[in-house]
């Protein structure tokens, strides 16, 4: 089993460079970034996680940028997005942002996509709630035509351009490996775009069934890597169990000191595992 790191990267936390060192310094072998472009002040969405919003939800980077600074001082480790808010971008601009950062680092990237839970947020993007899955899916397939077709167009209710030259390409074949982020509702999006399902940290027990019945949906054994997971030996060898490729321990927002510590920890528990 692997094992990497996800994250929200802040301004008030341990920066992008000083991280993806510390993190392949200790072999660990990833480095997955949360996206959020902002937070209404009138949200009405509740947090998925229960109570207030945590502060860091309103301080992330963007990804893209702290991924490309991580990838200049790294050789190793993938560099991916746990996840980018692909209801929220322009899927001509988010080819390129991925494509680019793939070039950068040598073919480490990994794009990992969502819907998002956020309406508010998702609206003043211009996105209706309602038929923000159609709306992915387009752009999934968009961005997948701009990376592999020189010259590449599109037609669809949401997404729609007359041939198009885009440069760079992914260094990666067929492309940069797309990874589907969510629940059940995701099966059939993991089914048509996933490279890997990006499975929340619902717990070893939860997971295994849901596991089964991705692939049956998918027709096919598509490797699992699991968000978020906290660092506690017992839990860890529980997910060994599973046929699950990587596992990503959540590592808190912290300051350099602290995240470093941190770090020392998350990387001793995987070496027990490997």
């Amino acid at each position: 089993m692997k094992f990497g790191v996800s994250t929200f990267i802040t301004d008030q936390g341990i920066a992008p460079i000083a991280l993806g060192r510390a993190i392949e310094e200790r072999g660990l072998d990833s480095l997955f970034l949360a996206e959020h472009t902002h937070i209404p002040v009138d949200r009405r969405t509740p947090y998925p996680g229960g109570g207030e919003l945590p502060e860091i939800y309103y301080r992330t980077l963007d990804p893209f940028v702290a991924l490309s600074a991580a990838a200049a001082v790294t050789e190793r480790i993938l560099l991916g997005t746990g996840i980018a808010l692909v209801v929220q971008r322009d899927p001509i601009i988010t080819a390129k942002e991925v494509a680019s950062l793939d070039l950068v680092s040598g073919g480490r990237a990994v794009f990992g996509v969502g819907v998002g839970w956020n309406e508010e947020e998702m609206e003043n993007h211009g996105t209706d709630p309602r038929t923000r899955g159609r709306l992915v899916d387009e752009r999934l397939r968009a961005i997948r035509e701009l990376w592999t077709k020189d010259k590449a167009e599109f037609h669809g209710d949401f997404v729609d351009f007359d041939p198009v030259y885009s440069w760079p390409k992914p260094v990666q074949r067929p492309h940069t490996p797309i990874y589907v982020g969510g629940g059940e509702g995701a099966f059939k999006r993991v089914a048509a775009f996933g490279d890997a399902w990006l499975a929340n940290s619902a717990g070893p027990e939860e997971l295994a069934p849901k596991i089964d019945r991705m692939r049956s949906v998918a027709g096919r054994d598509v490797p699992v890597t699991v968000y978020a997971v906290q660092k506690e030996p017992e839990i860890v060898e529980r997910y060994t169990r599973l046929d699950v490729e990587r596992l990503l321990f959540y590592l808190p927002t912290m300051p350099l000191a602290e995240s470093l510590s941190y770090l020392d920890e998350l990387a001793a528990v995987a070496e027990r595992f490997r």
